[in-house]
């Protein structure tokens, strides 16, 4: 009998069998795709040698990761490029704010009236920052913070919505690039914890940077899993699991899945009809025949680029997915460029480019000309730079990952108290109605993105569990 089977081989899961087996445990992992990945996967999608990432490209939190950092994962071929700018966000009149390093740098993009709100922000965080970090991707947990008065501190300016934060600000331009940070996690602006969210993001990359793996994303995925293998670890792929019987014998079984197929296959009834899931996605992955013509200088050394006139704009699309049910007129834009870093991403003089908008959960219809046009704006010329797209909404994204329910690319709207307080309200967010049986998907505490902290934390649970009963 086996101490531990993980079902499904995204990040958490890895690192979920990861953290068993490096404790002695005897683990298996088993992928219903032919290739581990979930979320942080690289494909050909549009033309040979093309090589795009179908979900997550670049990772503020994944090289910031407790988990990650605590393995050697460079023996094992994950290379972190850092493009020569984390972040920029243009706007109509050619200029823009960026998300540099250097917080001076941020600050003085601002403009003088923000330059010093935004410095005492952030300045008095960033010493501290891996503690913060622990603290925060680690809760809830059993022990006490690390750092009780700094998490504290941070909390009284984030627990707020955004939207409160914000008026720190004088003017829009720091404002718009602040409400982008927090799209990230497809939250309206004004929900609570929101403030905290763009903290997080803007952290990140002072601290360490937003950077590519090189080759792709699919390079975290595949470091996890050799580094499994060499502790002892299997990994099936192929393998649909519909019930519980469909698996070998063991002590425990984890879950990186959505709550709804968790319930499915563990019988678990109604357990998680609670559960909400948020808006999703629409998402284009580009061949280009050259680097996106931005306006501004600042995008075109940029890893990652947002795409939103206003914080104004950039809330009527968040309310539009996430409260109206409609597709917004004038999207907000996520967009990243990995081969600004990465030649090995597309043939000699082309580019990889995604670009995706946020719609309503389940959404059916078509956002390509939309993104197009608002990409145009800031980089006029674009459509003639394109060889070939891939679109990508709600039902693809739900086809290519199934804890994409809906297309909800978070695994459950990261908005409310589900932000923090996933997949249900308990202390102990990673056990289960089942004794055995336990999640650790992007449902359960930190949430969502490549940083495997849901897997690690979701280990220690059944870690205790399985040297409680033996």
């Amino acid at each position: 009998m086996l101490d531990a089977v993980v079902v499904g081989a995204g990040p958490n899961g890895l690192t979920a069998a990861v953290e068993l087996a490096r404790r002695g445990f005897s683990v298996a992992v088993f992928e219903a795709r032919s290739t581990v990945g979930g979320g942080a996967r690289t494909q050909e999608l549009t033309l040979p040698g093309f090589r795009h990432d179908p979900c997550s490209a670049a990772h503020p939190l994944g090289i910031n990761s407790p988990a990650f950092r605590g393995m050697p994962l460079d023996r094992y071929g994950l290379e972190w490029l850092q493009p020569p700018l984390p972040m920029a966000h243009p706007f109509p009149d050619g200029t823009a704010a960026v998300l540099s390093r250097s917080v001076a740098e941020t600050a003085a993009s601002f403009g003088p009236r923000d330059a010093g709100a935004y410095r005492r922000l952030i300045e008095p965080f960033l010493p501290k920052w891996d503690t913060l970090l622990q603290d925060f991707m680690s809760l809830p947990m059993s022990s006490l913070p690390r750092d009780p008065v700094t998490l504290a501190r941070f909390g009284l300016a984030g627990l707020p919505p955004s939207t409160w934060l914000m008026r720190r600000f004088r003017d829009d331009r720091a404002r718009a690039l602040f409400a982008g940070l927090v799209a990230h996690v497809i939250a309206p602006l004004d929900g609570i914890v929101t403030g905290g969210v763009g903290m997080v993001f803007a952290l990140a990359a002072h601290a360490r940077g937003w950077p590519l793996a090189r080759g792709g994303s699919q390079s975290i995925s595949d470091a996890l899993t050799a580094y499994l293998k060499d502790l002892g670890g299997s990994v099936h792929t192929d393998y649909e699991v519909k019930r519980l019987d469909d698996l070998p014998p063991a002590r425990a079984y984890v879950f990186d899945t959505s709550p709804t197929a968790l319930a499915r296959i563990a019988g678990l009834g109604r357990a998680y009809e609670g559960y909400r899931y948020g808006a999703s996605a629409f998402k284009i992955d580009y061949a280009l025949d050259g680097p996106v013509p931005w306006t501004a200088q600042e995008p075109r050394s940029a890893g990652t680029v947002q795409v939103g006139s206003s914080s104004k704009e950039i809330g009527a699309a968040l309310r539009a997915a996430s409260r109206e049910g409609r597709a917004p007129d004038t999207p907000f834009l996520i967009t990243v460029q990995p081969s600004v870093v990465d030649a090995s991403r597309a043939p000699e003089g082309k580019h990889v480019f995604w670009a995706y908008g946020h719609v309503p959960n389940g959404w059916q219809g078509d956002l390509t000309d939309a993104i197009e046009r608002q990409l145009e704006r800031f980089a006029p010329g674009f459509r003639d730079r394109v060889l070939a797209r891939a679109t990508a909404g709600p039902p693809e994204l739900a086809a290519h990952n199934a804890n994409y329910v809906g297309g909800d690319i978070a695994c459950g709207a990261a908005s409310g108290l589900q932000l923090m307080l996933r997949p249900k309200l308990s202390l102990f967010p990673y056990a289960t109605p089942h004794p055995a049986v336990f999640i650790c998907s992007s449902a359960t505490p930190p949430g969502p993105g490549v940083h495997g902290m849901s897997g690690h934390n979701a280990a220690k649970a059944v870690w205790r569990r399985l040297r409680s009963t033996s």
